[in-house]
């Protein structure tokens, strides 16, 4: 299970990743096999039913779930907030990364996909039946009145996330303001809510492999071997994000942290391997901790940020999320203004502090199918790269492991005690 850091109040829920890699690449193999034959229609007539239907089924549980993990992700980040001086300064520097992380992919995505551009039978392949040809660019007014909803329930009806995502944000906001009783009844609600959509996610992702195998067999038998080579080509440029976000660790470490790169690199190495093997956050949190006491970190300030760091820090969400949406929306022909990709940047940087004890696949539904509905990009690619997120998430567990080590060492150089 990749990438789960734990929460008592959510239910663990077991994903097939390896079935559903197993998934995709059998779709593939026989659709290729069977390509041009007359065998291939009649099982194009029930996989292409059976794979659209699973893909609704997928989509219809995002609304709630980001409501419910946003509402109590934000509720959460305001009590830590409240528990000292470290713990803002800690939360501050948290907020900082993300936002740079999400600000860089905007920036770095489009240029990396210029300079090594989606080849066009693979996104053709990977389009997923979405639109053909460049969509038209929202001006500024229409973006800004597309912020917040004249009527919350009809911009649920519409998929109109961005909206959506705002109101919650400031419903969730309002309500840390209120007393500890009602504040409370709430936010148990917001938890039953996640909670419960997360067991209907999890009933759905079990048959991730048929619903995979079902799109992956009718892509292939449209695109031939042009599909492997978009989910390499993809694979390859969202895992360079990733790389440098944990570039970005080590320029931290040496800057705020005041720590030589060789030093850091030799102390955070143990931890990476932990990260690799396990791709668990939480699981490399004893090898992160004796990484920062060869760094010389104090103890106290070790043991609170990098626990904190587990709970609410995912430091590559923003960035590949975003890469992800980016992809997607060059495969679709979707123009992305910087006013789309500035609230793409906004809406990752909150559900990145909602979703981080989920499971890298149940988190790439969550957080990333938002973000694209909220950017106008359609989420049919997403079905197919789900499967392969299993690649990628390799490279995020190794950034964001390194990353916590960063930001503990950075927090230390400027704070006291806890209690401070």
């Amino acid at each position: 299970m990749a990438e789960q850091t734990g929460a008592a109040s959510l239910p663990e829920i077991r994903v097939p990743t390896t079935l559903t890699f197993a998934g995709l690449a059998a779709g593939l193999i026989v659709g290729l096999t069977l390509r041009g034959t007359s065998a291939l229609e009649p099982l194009l007539s029930v996989a292409e039913p059976f794979g659209a239907l699973w893909l609704r089924a997928l989509q219809m549980t995002i609304l709630p779930l980001v409501a419910g993990l946003l509402f109590t992700g934000i509720v959460q980040t305001a009590a830590a907030a409240r528990a000292g001086a470290m713990a803002r300064r800690t939360l501050g520097l948290i907020v900082a990364v993300l936002a740079a992380g999400g600000v860089l992919a905007a920036f770095a995505m489009p240029l990396l996909l210029e300079l090594a551009p989606v080849p066009e039978r693979a996104a053709q392949a990977l389009s997923g039946g979405a639109p053909d040809g460049p969509q038209a660019v929202p001006g500024l007014a229409d973006f800004l009145a597309s912020l917040l909803p004249g009527n919350i329930v009809e911009a649920s009806a519409a998929d109109a996330m961005l909206p959506v995502v705002v109101f919650i944000a400031l419903f969730a906001l309002a309500a840390s303001r209120l007393a500890e009783a009602p504040r409370r009844q709430l936010a148990l609600f917001f938890e039953a809510v996640a909670g419960a959509m997360m067991v209907v996610i999890g009933w759905v992702l079990m048959l991730a492999p048929l619903g995979v195998f079902a799109l992956a067999l009718g892509v292939a038998a449209k695109s031939g071997t042009a599909a492997i080579g978009a989910l390499a080509h993809y694979i390859a440029l969202v895992s360079s994000i990733g790389a440098m976000i944990l570039i970005a660790a080590y320029l931290l470490a040496s800057l705020a942290g005041r720590h030589s790169p060789g030093a850091f690199a030799r102390a955070v190495l143990p931890a990476q391997a932990v990260a690799i093997s396990t791709q668990s956050s939480l699981a490399s949190l004893p090898a992160m901790l004796a990484a920062c006491r060869k760094l010389g970190v104090r103890e106290s300030s070790a043991e609170f940020v990098l626990p904190l760091a587990v709970a609410i820090f995912r430091a590559t969400s923003p960035a590949m999320n975003l890469a992800v949406v980016i992809y997607a929306a060059e495969l679709t022909g979707v123009a992305l203004s910087p006013g789309v990709l500035a609230a793409g940047i906004g809406v990752a940087v909150l559900l990145s502090l909602s979703t981080v004890s989920l499971p890298g696949t149940i988190s790439f539904v969550a957080t990333i199918g938002p973000i694209a509905l909220a950017m106008g990009v359609p989420i049919e690619p997403l079905a197919l790269l789900v499967a392969v997120e299993m690649l990628p998430d390799i490279m995020r567990t190794l950034a964001n492991v390194t990353m916590n080590v960063a930001v503990t060492a950075a927090v230390d150089k400027g704070a006291g005690t806890p209690e401070d």
